[in-house]
Parts: structure tokens; C-alpha cells; sequence
């Protein structure tokens, strides 16, 4: 096992805490051989080792150095004040906090339902999804198995059943990165698929991370976490990470503005409105909350103002808006159009109802108005449950619609200003069994990660229709779900109520682009999500559902709908070519 030249036992936080030289290089470790300058590639940025800069002015020249679309950290910056004040209008001092962790220590870091191995090149697009749908930079091209040190080491935790890759961590090695006297390493970059059904991704990482430095001998591992993450930091701290005095320093850009130019007092607003104010802010066009709870703001440049709901904006006419409200009208003008769409029909009597069933054997029911998901019955089939579903839904709307069950994916695709921008597979809730919980109980923990990953939006209801959706698999409630059987708990894909969304756009298949602008067209409304059931998004066969004049934009990160939302109520502030400020880069989060 190598040897550090420190002689300070890094376990000893309150000793290490005492430091006076924290973060440098001791006195006595002179006779190490320590890497001067060093700048170790990320993939997503460069790590600037700050205790091996004797030069404020160097590291501040690397900082501004950063090239658009990266994100590079000094880290260790022994005296960051003195760093600042060479450059105080380019850098600013992160408002993040670091942990450390003793390496003495092995700990248990198995989980039956996940595999966690090295990252490969075929890796690359999954873990950049993840990274984007996290508002995280990407890893560049040719990063993995090329451009990568050695230093580096990327993991991916993998469902063991699927096989999908669900997270990713970078570490780096301090000993192969620059001969750290000190032997540590540390975390960078760890990001979890907000979609996926196992839990424990990011903690099951971390301690393959602290088990691989561990066994090659370091002494320590650190991490650095936004202030504010809350969650994160109850993790490490569970898992004996300990605060110290540690800071990173970063370039200033349009992208971290806010986390240098203080708080906003946009905060309140709910993902599908603050996503939308945000990338207005970033252009500076001047935005005016009217109602925080309704997503209700009004933006203006110039001589131009607009008031906003969320993605509904004043350049949606009252007529378009009623053409989708009205599903039943919506089935209509579709088929009109010679778009695909199921066969439907008002229920007037039950005895419509049961007529409709006879002709289809599976059926939907569902209001005539509403959105989220809210009274929508999905594969009755018998009429019994018919009739249950007619009544509940007469208590949310006095039209009723019964429609034919179609199988298929469920697609949302989002056109806005005649331009299909992103589109997205929907997937009812579901969960995965351990052997030892009840369902009840995976439910509600699948719906508190749930809650988490989308800041409260998307949560399974514990109604009915979960209960319906249960039975239908011969299952109880209260029954103990075997382990690795995945089990889905309600029909319906709505995020609202538990599902969860993967972007397709890229793959989507040219026919399905087409046949949504063509809907958007027959509604003559200029933002709209689409849903539709397909038999894959790389294929061409569809059937129209309903459509939504008021789509969440932030369900569907990566793509960039906030972008082409506000340069379609803005043409005059679309960033030119090589000018593009999006949210791939949105946040600091490249630290965990």
C-alpha cells in the first residue's frame, strides 16, 4: 500500500480542522515530489488542485480560461480571497459546502438490484442524458476510454434488470493526479436518473467509490454539495461524511449567475413556470410574478409584454384553448383531419356505456374536461367497473366520455411554433418488489422519491383506481412483493400521479413529427402537447388522445422547450449561432 508523506492522520477531522495550512500542502511534506499547476480533465471542465498553485495569478488565468459550454472548479484554494481579488470581476466564491471522509473503514456496498461497474464509451449517451435532465454538463465526446485520465474513474450503477444505466459518479485519485502528500481522492458529479424505480442509486455509488479509493490505499475521500441540498448532505452525513473548510472558486457566467448575484424571488414558482422564467431572466427581459400559485407572470422587453400561465401565454387564443380544453371537440376536429384517433362517444345513459363496451371489450372512461390525469379509467373491461367509472367521473364533469382502449406507449410530443421540440415516452408508476415490503409500503416510499425528484409534482394517489390497478395483477395490498417483480400500480402515464418520462425526440419517427404538426395546425394553437399512443416512437402507427394547451415544459429536460417557448414570444432575443445559452448547462451541479 503506498505511504502519504503527510504525517497527519486524515481520520482526524478536528486535528486536520485546526490546520492552518488546510488545503495546502503541509510544511513537512517539502521532500514530496507534488505535481506543480495541476488541471486534471473532467469531461465536463477541468479540476484545478488549488494547493499546488504558489501563484494566485496563475490559477485565476486557468479559471478564465474555461471554454464555453464547460464548467471548471479550483478546488483547495488555500487562500481564496487572494484569489478573488485577482480577478474580482470574472470569479466568484462557490456557495457550495465540502465533506470529508475517512477511508480506515470498510463498508458495505452491496445492492442486489443494481450493478455497479467501470463506464464504457457505450455508456456515454445515457450518462449524458442523466447529466442534462439534471441541468449538468455533459461529458465530451471521446471523453470515456480516450480523453480520460487516469486519474478519473467514472462508475455507472445499472438496473439488474433491465440493465439500464440509472446513475453515474466520477472520483478522482489525488496520489495519480498529482502525488498528493496528503493520499486522497475525491467525488465528483454524481447524478441519478429521477425515473428510476430501484432506489438507493446514488448511495450505492458512493460507497463503490469509497470501497474502490479504500482498497487502492487512500487515506480520505472529499465531496463538495450545493449549501442548500438538503437532501444530499442528510445522506453523507448518515454515511460519516464530516463538514470542513474547504471552497471551490468558479468562473462567473450568464449560466451561475444566481449563484453569485443572490437570492431571486422566483423560487416559490413551480417547476413549469420558474423553468420558463429563469430562461426569460437569462435573455433580461423583465418578469413580474402576478400569482405564485397559479404560475402567473407577465414578461416584458421593450415595448412587448405577455402574460403567461406556465406555457399558456396570450398568443394562445380563447377558441384554440377551448378546441383542446374540450376533448370530445378535440376527437372531432382530429378525425376530421384524417388523423389517427380511437373510437369514442358520449355517455348519456349507461346503458351507451355498456352498449360500448359490447362493440370494444376494453374501454377508457374519462371526463370531457380536465387535465393531469384526474378521472381518467383506463382497460375496464367489464361493467361493473363501467358503471363505477361513469359515476366517479360524473362527479368531476357532467360529460362523459368512453373510449376505445388502445395498447401502446404512451407519447407526449410538444410543438411549439409549428416545430415538433420534444418528445417523451410516459410510463405509468410502478414498483419494483424487495421480498420483505408490502406493496402499500413500496408504494408510498416510490412515491416519496417520487415527491423528491420533482420537488412534489409527481406523487402516486393512494385512491381507488390504485387499489383497481393492484387487483388486476391478483394482488392485495398488504401482500409482500417478491423480489425483482415489477409491478405496475396504475394505468394511466400522467407525471402527476406517479409516472415517470424518457425523452425519445431523437428517434422519434418522422410520420409521428408530422401527424403532431399537422394536429397543432387543425387546433391552430402555437404551444401543445400531443398525446398519443404508439406502438414505439421509431415507428410510424399512432392514435391521437387528447391534447394540452398548457404542456409542463420542464417534464421534457434535456430538450430545450423553455428556449423555444420564449423565442417564439421574443423572435428578437433567439441567441445566434454559436451564442446559445441553454440549461445543458444550466447549474453548478457538476459538484454532487
Amino acid at each position: 500500500m503506498e505511504r502519504p508523506c503527510s504525517t497527519v492522520a486524515p481520520d482526524d477531522l478536528a486535528t486536520m480542522a485546526s490546520l492552518k495550512h488546510w488545503g495546502a500542502p503541509p510544511p513537512h511534506a517539502s521532500g514530496c515530489d507534488v505535481d506543480r499547476d495541476t488541471v486534471v480533465d473532467c469531461g465536463w471542465g477541468r479540476l484545478a488542485f488549488g494547493q499546488t498553485f504558489n501563484d494566485p495569478d496563475q490559477l485565476a488565468e486557468v479559471l478564465q480560461g474555461e471554454h464555453e459550454g464547460r464548467r471548471d472548479v479550483a478546488f483547495y484554494v488555500r487562500e481564496p480571497h487572494v484569489l478573488l481579488s485577482r480577478a474580482p470581476h470574472a470569479l466568484f466564491l462557490d456557495p457550495s459546502h465540502t465533506f470529508r471522509t475517512g477511508l480506515s473503514q470498510a463498508r458495505e456496498r452491496t445492492a442486489q438490484a443494481l450493478q455497479v461497474r467501470d463506464a464504457t464509451i457505450e455508456d456515454l449517451a445515457a450518462i449524458n442524458r442523466i447529466y442534462l435532465a439534471r441541468s449538468m454538463v455533459p461529458l465530451q465526446t471521446g471523453y470515456i476510454g480516450g480523453l480520460q485520465p487516469a486519474a478519473v474513474q467514472i462508475l455507472v450503477a445499472a438496473d439488474s434488470a433491465s440493465s439500464e444505466v440509472v446513475g453515474v459518479v466520477m472520483g478522482v485519485d489525488h496520489r495519480m493526479a498529482f502525488h498528493d502528500p496528503d493520499n486522497g481522492s475525491s467525488l465528483w458529479a454524481l447524478a441519478v436518473d429521477s425515473q428510476a424505480k430501484v432506489p438507493g442509486v446514488g448511495q450505492t455509488l458512493l460507497l463503490e467509490l469509497l470501497g474502490r479509493f479504500r482498497e487502492a490505499g487512500r487515506a480520505f475521500m472529499d465531496l463538495s454539495v450545493m449549501h442548500d441540498n438538503a437532501e444530499a448532505i442528510a445522506l453523507y452525513e448518515k454515511l460519516g461524511f464530516t463538514q470542513i473548510p474547504v471552497y471551490c472558486v468558479k468562473k462567473k457566467n450568464p449560466v451561475n449567475e444566481k449563484l453569485f448575484m443572490g437570492p431571486n424571488t422566483h423560487d416559490e414558482l413551480n417547476p413549469y413556470a420558474r423553468i420558463i422564467v429563469d430562461e426569460a431572466r437569462r435573455r433580461g427581459i423583465a418578469v413580474e410574478i402576478e400569482d405564485v400559485k397559479s404560475g402567473l407572470f407577465r414578461l416584458s422587453l421593450g415595448g412587448r409584454s405577455i402574460a403567461c400561465r406556465e406555457s399558456l401565454s396570450d398568443l394562445t387564443s380563447a377558441v384554440a384553448m377551448s378546441r383542446c380544453d374540450d376533448k370530445l371537440l378535440t376527437h372531432r376536429l382530429l378525425a376530421a383531419a384524417g388523423l389517427n384517433v380511437p373510437a369514442q362517444a358520449e355517455v348519456r345513459a349507461k346503458e351507451d356505456a355498456v352498449d360500448f363496451l359490447a362493440m370494444y371489450r376494453r374501454v377508457v372512461v374519462k371526463p370531457a374536461r380536465g387535465e393531469q390525469g384526474r378521472g381518467v379509467m383506463v382497460d375496464l373491461t367489464s361493467r361493473a367497473q363501467v358503471y363505477a367509472a361513469v359515476d366517479q367521473v360524473r362527479e368531476l364533469c357532467d360529460t362523459v366520455l368512453i373510449e376505445e382502449f388502445v395498447p401502446g406507449d404512451d407519447l407526449r410530443i410538444i410543438v411549439i411554433g409549428g416545430e415538433v421540440v420534444a418528445a417523451a415516452i410516459r410510463r405509468p408508476a410502478t414498483i419494483i418488489g424487495d421480498g420483505v415490503h408490502t406493496i402499500l409500503q413500496l408504494i408510498e416510499k416510490q412515491s416519496r422519491r417520487r415527491a423528491a425528484a420533482t420537488r412534489g409534482e409527481s406523487v402516486i394517489p393512494m385512491d381507488e383506481e390504485t387499489e383497481r390497478c393492484v387487483a388486476l395483477s391478483r394482488y392485495q395490498m398488504l401482500d409482500v412483493l417478491p423480489e425483482g417483480q415489477e409491478l405496475a400500480v396504475r394505468k394511466t402515464a400522467n407525471l402527476h400521479t406517479g409516472g415517470t418520462i424518457r425523452d425519445v425526440t431523437e428517434m422519434l419517427h418522422p410520420a409521428l413529427a408530422e401527424a403532431a404538426i399537422k394536429a397543432a395546425e387543425v387546433l391552430q394553437i402555437p404551444v401543445v402537447g400531443l398525446d398519443l399512443l404508439v406502438e414505439s416512437p421509431d415507428r410510424p402507427q399512432y392514435n391521437f388522445i387528447e391534447a394540452n394547451e398548457r404542456p409542463g415544459l420542464a417534464n421534457h429536460e434535456p430538450a430545450p422547450t423553455a428556449e423555444r417557448f420564449i423565442d417564439l414570444l421574443f423572435t428578437g432575443t433567439r441567441p445566434g449561432a454559436g451564442q446559445k445559452v441553454t440549461r445543458d448547462a444550466a447549474k453548478e451541479g457538476q459538484t454532487s
